[in-house]
């Protein structure tokens, strides 16, 4: 396929290459409480406000070190998080802030730890890449690509020993789907029968790179399933009923001894790769029709054709806004992480006097 190169930006032209826009396919009709599909899109609130508030954050200079923003793919996040168990494990790419949220952190943590302050989820010293909280099973988000879907094997098959029902859910970037380790950890989960959930969030790009450009298949995580006896799994991954309907299934499949799944959610980034990356790489109008098809946007007009009322749907918006503000000034007012700090948590012991 011809490629061009702008001299000024030093940018592929993708211009030739066939639009990738939604397929959207409505109501799926699922049974779901009112309780459910209002905790849905409360997290999805959760995960934007918080997101746009850190993109802010970062314009001031406040956010050490660059971001990844998962702005226009919450419902991935969003939909396992609301269907997995509290003592479930998570592992997370780069663009972890919304998986970290889904899982239990708190906001104020969060956006502490992208500020670099003590009261951030690891004292400041992990930053936006890099966001743990093991105590909830939030288990890393990792900048290596690929690295951590190994890693979730080990969590998983620890379980599997101790017959505890817990699953983990390993997200990653269709970028993934190419690296040596994807197809490595997927043939270990498989033979061992492991209780594990692999997750691609396919945003059609890796990086700056279009995934079809560089794939022999056109679903480059769900078409590679059968290679492990895994099922072809393809979904919407704007629509955070369909996510949370399939997790719920792959995860009493995984916990019921069923062994791993895995998930491509096909969704869809607002913005560039990093905030160093203004995406113009992208055709217009594949991006306005994606905008068009945000998950929030979709789900609060599902709501309301459901019944619900739009002062109940502004009303947690408002208190959404209100957790966000006070999570802002909490991450504001922390302190500096104090220079002694550098030489602690370097060792399994929290130091590193082993040494000498």
């Amino acid at each position: 396929m011809p490629m061009s190169i702008e001299a000024d930006q030093g940018l592929y032209d993708y211009s030739t290459r066939p639009q990738r826009t939604p397929t959207p396919e409505g109501d799926p009709g699922l049974s779901l409480s009112d309780d459910t599909r209002l905790g849905l899109y409360t997290r999805l609130q959760e995960l934007r406000q918080l997101e746009k508030r850190a993109y802010d954050l970062f314009m001031q200079n406040l956010v050490k070190g660059t971001s990844h923003l998962s702005l226009g793919m919450e419902a991935v996040a969003a939909g396992f998080g609301q269907a997995m168990r509290a003592d479930d494990y998570a592992f997370a790419t780069y663009r972890g802030h919304a998986h970290a949220l889904s899982k239990g952190a708190s906001m104020d943590g969060v956006l502490a730890e992208l500020l670099g302050r003590q009261n951030g989820l690891m004292g400041g010293k992990g930053g936006s890449m890099h966001l743990s909280d093991a105590a909830r099973g939030m288990m890393g988000s990792y900048a290596i690509i690929g690295a951590h879907l190994t890693l979730a094997n080990g969590t998983a098959w620890s379980a599997q020993l101790r017959d505890s029902g817990q699953v983990t859910v390993c997200f990653f970037g269709d970028g993934t789907t190419n690296i040596g380790a994807f197809h490595e950890a997927l043939n270990f989960a498989a033979v061992w029968d492991l209780p594990v959930v692999f997750v691609c969030e396919n945003n059609l790009y890796m990086e700056y790179t279009p995934i079809d450009l560089i794939t022999s298949v056109d679903h480059p995580a769900a078409d590679r399933a059968s290679a492990y006896g895994l099922e072809r799994i393809v979904i919407d991954g704007n629509d955070v009923d369909r996510v949370y309907d399939t997790a719920l299934r792959v995860l009493e499949k995984a916990r019921s001894g069923g062994g791993p799944s895995l998930v491509e959610a096909l969704t869809y980034r607002s913005g560039g790769h990093s905030r160093a990356d203004p995406g113009k790489y992208r055709p217009a109008e594949e991006v306005k029709a994606w905008a068009d098809y945000d998950p929030i946007i979709v789900y609060h007009q599902r709501l309301l054709a459901r019944g619900f009322g739009e002062e109940t749907l502004t009303e947690i918006n408002n208190k959404v806004a209100d957790q966000v503000n006070q999570a802002t000034e909490a991450a504001k007012a922390g302190a500096e992480p104090e220079l002694e700090s550098i030489f602690t948590e370097l060792w399994a012991d929290g130091g590193s006097t082993w040494r000498n």
